[in-house]
């Protein structure tokens, strides 16, 4: 039969918390209950009577608590197929009680990790009981329903009240796939604790945490985010996030990132800087990082690494904007911001943890670390006679920062605190070396004295002629290519400062 009547159950778990109301129905509808140790304990204090269960095996819990569950009267319990005679007629001999509900909880090992604890106290929080009881259990879903986390306790309270203490074998069916999406994750967290070490070129990944999203890239589109937003941002305003509300937000994270130390303000577009500068505050920084392009700046993602005043809010109001994201906010800035109902406010928590990306291609994936790497002056390598001055070392350092998060075939102009335009995303470097220039100088930006990134080798010496022409006085390149001589003697001969840094910043 499809609905089966609930007459035992074993239970042992380590979150007791919303267990009660489950307790209560089960001692309501006489439901024989087999536990342990504080699980046992906490349902006796309910007033409901339990069978320990090492009155069921014969055998106390042994090995530090190791072994309390792995016994044939317990899984036989568990397994023994209802409707096969040849199980049932073993049952009997062995003297082995149908068990009709399992709920039970894993260690928790994941929180453990988080907490930096010793390896000896994860270790211990391996779970090997309850994660055999889970599949067990899940794999008999005929005849036996399966809890394999507190986040369930409300969905069976739901079924045991309305069906009177009764499951369909559409509800066991749906918690046995929770409960091997429970298993999954936790053995997925396992192996990648000890793959932090071992390096084995195997890819897990496992997030339980689902958000739908309005739609994708576009309407048409239905996407959802995996992961706890809620760990990096505390959302103070607005509607949700979209999906490309969260790509433009990542990359907006990672570029401001950069700026450690520095009051820094930056304005995105479709993952790419329209806007970007430092100052003395966040206000100055601002109406810097919007003047280099306030058409783009429309419908932007906007992102500072230090508290938003009320002066600075007041600047930014003026503007249409999708999202700003700040460490902290003055609560009359706040008051001004949160005027507009649909501006989304995010209180940055930590910045973007892990150092692996990871992107689905093709039938399969690809992962590379990120990268993590920022050229220093220390790092830059003269190449040219005509060495640059100290500003323009600097003003160099700033254009490098924002050329590495910048799409790729990219081009960075700006001074030591202000990007002036950038070239983005072109299919040849002379393209983003002429949009870069035509953009800043339609911004009214002086290039005289300007400084050149680029985010990888130069093949010819066109770019910095051209660069040359506009006035530009410093480049920053990785080098590589076999012609960077014909660079070198171009800037050589026409006064030009040129840095390489041996590395390259393609970002696809």
């Amino acid at each position: 039969m499809s609905d089966k009547k609930i007459k035992s159950a074993l239970i042992s778990v380590f979150y007791k918390d919303n267990l009660e109301p489950i307790i209560a129905l089960l001692k309501q509808h006489g439901v024989k209950i087999y536990s342990t140790g504080g699980t046992q304990k906490f349902i006796e204090e309910q007033g409901a009577e339990v069978i320990p269960v090492e009155d069921l095996t014969g055998y106390p819990s042994i090995f530090g608590g190791r072994v309390k569950t792995l016994h044939p009267k317990v899984f036989g319990g568990i397994l023994h197929r209802r409707e096969n005679e040849g199980d049932v007629s073993q049952a009997v001999e062995f003297d082995i009680p149908a068990i009709d509900l399992v709920i039970v909880d894993l260690y928790p090992f994941e929180e453990t990790v988080a907490t930096g604890a010793a390896e000896t106290d994860i270790i211990e929080k391996i779970d090997i009981g309850g994660i055999s009881l889970i599949r067990a259990a899940a794999k008999n879903f005929k005849d036996v329903t399966i809890i394999a986390s507190r986040d369930q306790y409300a969905e069976l309270e739901e079924r045991l009240r309305t069906q009177n203490g009764s499951t369909s074998l559409e509800d066991r069916r749906y918690f046995a796939a929770q409960a091997f999406q429970v298993s999954s994750h936790y053995d997925t967290h396992i192996f990648n604790y000890f793959n932090r070490t071992e390096n084995i070129p195997v890819l897990k990944v496992s997030e339980n945490k689902a958000k739908a999203l309005r739609y994708g890239e576009n309407p048409h589109q239905a996407a959802h985010f995996y992961g706890d937003m809620n760990e990096m941002f505390d959302q103070l305003n607005g509607k949700e996030l979209s999906y490309n509300n969260l790509v433009d937000v990542d990359a907006a994270v990672s570029l401001i990132a950069e700026f450690k130390g520095e009051t820094a303000f930056a304005i995105l577009k479709h993952t790419n800087a329209c806007g970007c500068a430092t100052a003395a505050t966040v206000k100055e920084a601002y109406l810097k990082a919007f003047a280099a392009d306030t058409t783009s700046a429309f419908g932007g993602v906007l992102v500072t690494n230090q508290n938003v005043d009320l002066a600075a809010a007041e600047e930014m109001n003026n503007l249409f904007f999708e999202v700003l994201i700040a460490p902290s906010f003055d609560e009359d800035a706040l008051t001004v911001l949160k005027g507009k109902k649909n501006r989304i406010l995010l209180l940055q928590k930590i910045d973007v943890p892990g150092n692996k990306q990871v992107k689905t291609l093709l039938n399969g994936f690809i992962e590379q670390y990120k990268d993590l790497k920022t050229e220093s002056k220390a790092e830059f390598k003269i190449v040219t006679k005509n060495a640059p001055s100290e500003y323009e070392k600097d003003a160099l350092v700033f254009a490098a920062k924002i050329c590495k998060h910048t799409k790729s075939n990219t081009i960075v102009l700006s001074n030591s605190d202000q990007l002036f335009a950038s070239g983005v995303g072109q299919t040849s470097r002379v393209d983003a070396l002429r949009q870069a220039i035509e953009k800043a100088k339609s911004f009214g930006f002086d290039l005289h004295g300007a400084v050149m990134a680029s985010d990888a080798f130069f093949p010819f010496p066109d770019c910095v002629e051209i660069a040359h022409e506009a006035g530009i006085t410093s480049v920053v390149q990785p080098g590589g290519s076999i012609k960077d001589q014909d660079s070198i003697d171009y800037c050589d001969a026409n006064g030009i400062s040129m840095v390489m840094t041996g590395v390259r910043h393609f970002k696809h």
